[in-house]
């Protein structure tokens, strides 16, 4: 019996899943024909699936209005997209057809808000919450925001010093603002407690000294944000639990206190046996808040999150040809793929993050052990382990196949591109591959249009400076 890569994923996961099936021996992503993309664009080439953001939104929002509903919460929920995950303008509307606020971390975010206000994407009632360092461009940019009327744009404050330069700027009238409580990170951390933020035990007296009659800012909101994100873990519920203490104590001499923003994002499927219970995670974070507000007696609050990677992070993924594979010794197999994945996949060589790998084509092949190599030069331009098992398996093909095999990596909608500096100059000179929105139309019938063609010769040279 012949022992195919399509056995070892039926054997090892629910298969076909959510975003993934077989069809006619070709993978399929949401529904949409690689093998068709292939033959129409060649490789490589980046897709996203515009209407997976809006799914992603829509769970979350409704299982928070649900989870509120039932246990009679008193807050409102609001979903914020961290525009800094994936700032295209095809991905940002896509997501505020859905009513979304935003996340905004630099200067430029607030030019980004400006042109789409101006092209009637989103409203001056809209609320946007501006965190990171606030340079001096950021901060003159955010309070503009709130002389043209954007009344609900939240200030968070990062660190003590941002207070003394909001007061000499701030002349009449009040600011919204909110304080950002630094967490402990993670025991296996390379620092204890983090940068972004004022340390939990300095926020009260912070905000009593500073905040609280102050006539130029009103306390809106606290906000704290845990790195590894919202997961069921002693870790994270401790984190948790200090903050809604914090917001306890804070609502108890600051009235205009009304929200807690619970930064960190919910994970995404990085492997086909990925499991998360999103219900579950929500339910706990309502029912949490709820008792320790009502057993303190406070007002329970409005409960905002800041969702990048799961917003955007299971519409992408990236398509390669497999142009050679090279057998270095006894153990050692390499397919070779046409880009490098340094450029394509930074944060698999930045931070070892781990995607859904698997291939479009050849699954009734028996398959090997083996290890993914870019065609940059570098030894670093490689991804050989996967998040479940630390083994990369792929169908095994014959190099006089009249067919290439054809590997994707999925789940790569957030970050890379950012990362990875698209549009500018890559490792190598290596060019960054075609980009093909896919989305569908009234009737429900996909659509495929390019976005950005491979980058040229010219683009490149022209960015370095020389003449052609």
């Amino acid at each position: 019996m012949k022992n195919t890569y399509f056995d070892l994923i039926d054997q090892s996961y629910y298969f076909p899943q959510e975003g993934f099936d077989i069809r006619d021996g070709y993978l399929t992503f949401h529904g949409v024909s690689i093998k068709y993309l292939i033959e129409k664009y060649g490789t490589p080439f980046k897709l996203i699936y515009l209407p997976r953001i809006g799914e992603q939104i829509r769970r979350a929002r409704n299982l928070f209005n649900r989870s509120i509903k039932k246990h009679r919460y008193k807050g409102q929920y609001y979903y914020c997209y961290c525009t800094k995950c994936c700032h295209f303008s095809h991905v940002v509307k896509a997501a505020l057809k859905e009513g979304v606020h935003l996340e905004t971390s630099s200067a430029f975010d607030i030019d980004l808000i400006r042109k789409l206000y101006k092209e009637k994407e989103l409203s001056k009632s809209q609320v946007f919450v501006h965190n990171g360092y606030k340079t001096e461009d950021y901060l003159n940019k955010i309070l503009a925001l709130k002389k043209d009327g954007f009344k609900n744009s939240i200030l968070v404050l990062d660190s003590k010093s941002e207070i003394d330069r909001i007061n000499k700027k701030v002349r009449r009238g009040s600011l919204k603002v909110g304080v950002r409580m630094a967490i402990d990170e993670e025991p296996q951390s390379a620092y204890y407690t983090s940068r972004l933020g004022i340390p939990q035990a300095e926020v009260i007296e912070f905000c009593k000294k500073e905040i609280i009659d102050n006539p130029k800012v009103d306390l809106h909101m606290l906000h704290f944000f845990v790195d590894s994100g919202i997961k069921d873990t002693m870790y994270y519920w401790g984190e948790f639990q200090k903050g809604i203490q914090t917001y306890i104590e804070l609502k108890k001499i600051c009235p205009t206190l009304k929200a807690i923003n619970l930064g960190g994002g919910f994970p995404i499927r990085n492997n086909l046996g990925s499991e998360y219970d999103y219900e579950y995670m929500i339910e706990e974070i309502v029912k949490n808040i709820q008792d320790a507000c009502r057993d303190a007696q406070v007002e329970e609050p409005d409960i905002f999150t800041e969702f990048g990677k799961y917003t955007v992070g299971e519409s992408g993924a990236i398509i390669f040809q497999v142009l050679e594979q090279k057998q270095q010794n006894n153990a050692e197999l390499w397919y070779i793929v046409d880009n490098s994945l340094m450029n394509t996949i930074p944060d698999a060589w930045s931070i070892f993050e781990k995607f859904i790998l698997l291939p479009v084509n050849k699954w009734d092949n028996e398959y090997s052990r083996v290890s993914i190599g870019g065609i940059s030069c570098d030894h670093s331009d490689y991804y050989n382990s996967e998040d479940m098992n630390q083994q990369v398996h792929l169908p095994k093909y014959e190099d006089s196949d009249r067919e290439p095999l054809y590997i994707g990596f999925f789940h790569t909608g957030a970050y890379q591109d950012s990362i990875s500096g698209y549009g500018g100059i890559k490792h190598c000179l290596i060019p960054a591959p075609k980009h093909i929105i896919i989305d569908r139309d009234s009737t429900g019938n996909f659509t495929d249009t390019v976005y950005r063609n491979e980058q040229s010769v010219e683009d490149m040279l022209s960015i370095l400076g020389y003449d052609i």
